[in-house]
């Protein structure tokens, strides 16, 4: 705390010590408030009318006045009010109470009549105050707020106090699950809950966190995937199911990345690859036209129409467009070179599908700013998708493609155990080489595909793509997002 921070506090103090001292309990269990704010503005005419008495309650936001007359800013989250004390009309104790005792910051419960004021003011004409909490911390400016970045997600508690567009960015996000849940539900999907301690961690390309279990001795895995314990539903017998929960990915923190962080994934059975697409584009036009009223948007200073047909983007054509390489045909070695003629950073036991994925990161996916699919990707870099039957080089990959980042991922569905067991492999060689992100032999999620999966279409979508629609970094988007400790 500064020196004058610390004054603040001390003064705080002395006030919770007098107040506890007058027999005044400072943090009661109780309010008998009558009415929220919200309501008592919706029906202030017939209250001001009917001179009754009610009650609210809230946080002091704002304090002005001296002498004969005190007015302050009474805020409970629903809407705010002006109270009013007046010497001549408001009781003697009341009145000192306030005066004495009151700070901004603290939480109070007012009692009176509603009455407008010359200016039209709406307001609330104390006669009654009882403390709820004192506050010991003076809150940040009102005007100005937090302006450290840092500071603002660390605090951001004092964030939301001051900033109402982060108020209303959370509840924004808060609507957008729930009209993903909606739109998933009345399409017929279960919604189910899988474990997020794994034995084998799988389902993508991570370094996985680690954690003990105690009660069995063993270590287990943070899930960094919703997707193979999804699919095992499939071949137990249900033929729609999504779960929207958190996974956990051990890996840098960028504008687009965290460690852990929501996700939803859907598997349904006897879905084909067009179809997948169909529905997908009602199910983002609708997120966006839930969010904005309109399915334009505009982020990074382009506008964009969710409405429009979707441009379709083939992987290869496109590699070979801006990389200058025909997949089909290039060698390892010509991988790495273009890697090392990009200044791209990779390590030497890296494999094919890791040089193409990080050479398409640098020079295909920030060309493409109209919504689309991005298709048919090289089997390297996809493990768990089915092959397309005229090109086995090539699988049923989509990625749901706008302002040149990838804003969801789905799949025809790799069903074939035993094209399974062989990529998973391969991902197995890589580890062994040193690649912690590699996947992992599942010998349970291979033995299942043996009892037999129907064709199946998957998708997934994290909490990325609300943060690229509100034009952010998906750290703002998160409440309380980590944080390196303050030293």
């Amino acid at each position: 705390m500064t020196e004058k921070e610390e004054q603040l506090y001390q003064d705080r103090l002395k006030k919770l010590n007098a107040l506890q001292k007058a027999g005044i309990d400072p943090f009661p269990s109780t309010t008998n408030r009558t009415h929220r704010i919200a309501d008592a503005l919706g029906e202030f005419i017939e209250l001001e009318r009917s001179g009754k008495e009610i009650k609210l309650a809230g946080r002091v936001r704002a304090i002005r006045g001296h002498g004969a007359i005190m007015f302050g800013t009474l805020d409970d989250g629903s809407a705010s009010m002006q109270f009013i004390l007046k010497k001549d009309s408001t009781p003697v104790a009341v009145f000192e109470l306030f005066t004495k005792y009151i700070d901004l910051g603290d939480f109070i419960e007012v009692g009176g009549g509603l009455m407008t004021t010359e200016r039209g003011e709406k307001s609330i004409l104390v006669q009654s105050l009882k403390v709820l909490t004192k506050s010991l911390r003076a809150l940040p400016d009102k005007w100005h707020g937090l302006h450290d970045q840092e500071q603002r997600l660390r605090k951001r508690y004092l964030d939301l106090l001051s900033n109402p567009e982060a108020r209303n960015l959370f509840v924004q996000k808060a609507k957008f699950w729930q009209i993903v849940r909606g739109f998933m539900t009345t399409a017929g999907f279960l919604e189910v809950e899988m474990p997020v301690l794994e034995r084998v961690p799988g389902g993508a390309e991570a370094e996985p966190f680690v954690t003990h279990h105690k009660a069995l001795d063993q270590d287990f895995y943070l899930r960094i995937s919703l997707e193979l314990p999804l699919k095992r539903l499939l071949v137990g017998g249900y033929e729609k199911v999504f779960e929207i929960g958190r996974i956990f990915r051990n890996e840098g923190i960028s504008t687009e990345h965290l460690q852990d962080y929501t996700q939803m994934e859907f598997y349904w059975g006897y879905a084909g690859f067009e179809e997948l697409k169909d529905f997908l584009q009602k199910l983002y036009r609708e997120i966006v036209a839930g969010l904005f009223g309109s399915t334009k948007v505009k982020a990074q200073g382009e506008e964009i129409d969710w409405g429009e047909k979707w441009e379709e983007y083939d992987y290869f054509d496109l590699f070979k467009k801006y990389a200058g390489l025909d997949l089909s045909k290039a060698t390892d070695d010509e991988l790495r070179q273009k890697a090392e003629e990009l200044k791209i950073k990779y390590m030497k036991r890296d494999g094919r599908g890791r040089l193409i994925d990080l050479i398409y990161k640098k020079t295909v996916r920030p060309k493409l700013i109209k919504p689309g699919f991005l298709v048919y990707p090289p089997v390297e870099i996809e493990p768990l998708a089915k092959r397309l039957a005229d090109d086995p080089k090539r699988v049923y990959r989509l990625q749901v493609m706008a302002w040149g980042t990838e804003l969801g991922k789905g799949f025809g569905e790799l069903n074939d155990p035993i094209d399974q067991r062989s990529r998973f492999d391969e991902q197995m060689k890589l580890r062994e080489a040193g690649d912690k992100e590699a996947q992992q032999l599942d010998e349970d999620y291979v033995e299942a595909l043996e009892y037999g999966m129907p064709p199946t279409a998957g998708f997934g979508l994290s909490e990325r793509l609300f943060a690229v629609l509100m034009d952010k970094s998906i750290r703002e988007t998160v409440i309380f997002p980590p944080m390196r400790e303050e030293k």
